[in-house]
């Protein structure tokens, strides 16, 4: 089973338990006295899913590691690509830095 086929049996129990007990014709007492909360709570899921998405990202943005050691060498490598290029005859224009 592919982890797609997992997440969407999960959900569908959860969708299925969830439909039950909004069309239940059963006489629960939870069921009657919280029916708006169980009613609004896939709404409630996805905008806490979706603090927990963004809350994620910007920790990751965050702490996104600077690799300065790398950036010497990419520059390096560069002025070394130039370098050949022009031996090879080809002219590069003059950018402001």
């Amino acid at each position: 089973m592919t982890k797609l086929q997992e997440w969407m049996s999960g959900l569908g129990i959860i969708f299925a338990i969830w439909m039950y007990l909004i069309t239940s014709r059963s006489h629960n007492e939870f069921v009657q006295n919280h029916y708006d909360l169980i009613l609004y709570s896939p709404i409630t899921c996805v905008f806490i899913f979706g603090l927990y998405a963004l809350s994620v990202v910007l920790y990751r943005v965050y702490t996104f590691n600077d690799c300065e050691q790398a950036a010497v060498e990419l520059a390096e490598e560069i002025q070394e690509a130039k370098e050949n290029l022009a031996k090879l005859g080809f002219k590069f224009k003059e950018t402001a830095k």
